[in-house]
């Protein structure tokens, strides 16, 4: 599976940013679809998932409330609709597709295919 990250920019506290991540070459509605993040010279973080159907999803408590993840399995994309951003929030953002078992959805190692990153600025 190939997975293109984009949406990234450079937007104000507040301001509202939606990401997608286009799949192609493989069976997307089979894989549990994650975004993580990093910041430079920090370890990537988990920020959201959602399950192969898309009945199910899980959030970071740090964007709780804040971001909502969403997959259309019909045009292979996956979206992140990030609301209230913050200057915390700011990071290079990357979509992953795996298979992990539920108390593994945040682990890194579990994901097969990443996308390049796209990045996300948050000004205060």
């Amino acid at each position: 599976v190939q997975l293109q990250a984009s949406g990234g920019g450079l937007v104000q506290a507040g301001d509202s940013l939606r990401l997608s991540c286009a799949a192609s070459g493989g069976a997307f509605s089979t894989y549990t679809m994650t975004w993580f993040r990093q910041v430079s010279g920090k370890e990537r973080e988990f920020v959201a998932a959602i399950r192969s159907s898309g009945g199910s999803t899980h959030y970071a408590d740090s964007v709780k409330g804040r971001f909502t993840i969403s997959r259309d399995n019909t045009k292979n994309t996956l979206l992140l609709q990030m609301n209230s951003l913050k200057t915390e929030d700011t990071a290079v953002y990357y979509c992953a597709a795996g298979r992990p078992i539920l108390s593994a959805i945040t682990s890194i190692p579990m994901y097969y295919y990443w996308g390049q990153g796209t990045l996300v600025t948050v000004s205060s």
